[in-house]
């Protein structure tokens, strides 16, 4: 007997205090006329950032986990700004989730990201793209890259810009969404390594292995030329008025190498004066006819 009356004031108990820690969950905190939040209101949002925080943290290992320290302190910044705009959208969804009115906030905000969308549409295309620069590593300092019919090496890549040194130490600052509107040429990626040419035509009747053997020499005696590979020659094409030939030879700074081309041009018109090999020009015949 004794037993059963005690199961039942616990039970009571439970009872009471469940029915405290409900009434105490349900107490609501109004703000203005029209939102009204209750303490596991609360509650539910903070567990909603929690989980969205630990989400956001795995995400950014995942993304980092592979760039350079440098990088990831850039990255870092932008993920930054990218970190409170996920909150304040969950912390709007979770309250709409719950049952609280905050499609005043909704309206005002989608206003609000509207407007400065429109207005820095290029700055977000810009930072948007340097962040893909950053995790995709198209693109490193040191780089040579042509883009746009411009040519640089790259100096400092930044969210919004990409700083570029021309031949004629002028600086290039590109705007990094180029990157995603044009077609960019990475001299680079693939090593220091270039492979250069240099284009030559000679009379027809010339001795072509005599040419061939006059071109090797202009290239291999070039101090900034790679001996491996070797140079090669092509004879690339019977032409109009001559004979045309192709000296493709490896440098290993593509960045400067209009001026071992202009050596070896040079080398070139040397070693033909020499040895009476002529490059032509174009020549028309020109026939008049007399009417009578």
């Amino acid at each position: 007997m004794n037993q059963g009356l005690r199961q039942v004031e616990e039970q009571i108990t439970e009872s009471s205090t469940w029915e405290k820690i409900s009434g105490f969950l349900d107490k609501h905190v109004d703000f203005g006329e029209k939102i009204s939040i209750s303490i596991l209101d609360f509650i539910i949002v903070i567990t909603a950032i929690v989980i969205t925080t630990i989400i956001l943290k795995i995400v950014f290992r995942i993304i980092t986990r592979n760039l350079p320290e440098g990088d990831k302190g850039k990255f870092n910044v932008i993920y930054g700004y990218f970190r409170w705009l996920v909150y304040i959208v969950i912390f709007l969804i979770t309250l709409h989730s719950v049952g609280v009115n905050v499609t005043a906030v909704f309206a005002a905000s989608a206003a609000l990201l509207i407007g400065v969308g429109l207005a820095l549409q290029t700055l977000f295309q810009d930072i948007i793209s340097g962040v893909f620069i950053l995790i995709d590593q198209t693109v490193h300092v040191g780089d040579i890259i042509e883009l746009d019919g411009k040519i640089g090496r790259v100096e400092e890549i930044k969210l919004r810009t990409t700083r570029a040194v021309t031949i004629d130490n002028k600086v290039l600052v590109i705007p990094n969404h180029l990157y995603l509107t044009n077609s960019l040429y990475n001299w680079t990626q693939n090593g220091t390594l270039t492979r250069e040419s240099v284009s030559v035509g000679v009379a027809y009747g010339s001795d072509v292995q005599l040419v061939k053997k006059l071109l090797l020499q202009a290239a291999s005696t070039h101090p900034d030329v790679i001996d491996i590979p070797e140079p090669k020659v092509l004879f690339t094409d019977f032409g109009d008025s001559s004979l045309n030939f192709k000296l493709i030879f490896t440098l290993n700074d593509s960045f400067m190498a209009a001026f071992p081309k202009s050596d070896i041009r040079f080398e070139i018109d040397k070693l033909f004066r020499e040895h009476n090999v002529t490059i032509p020009f174009p020549q028309r015949d020109v026939h008049i006819i007399e009417k009578k």
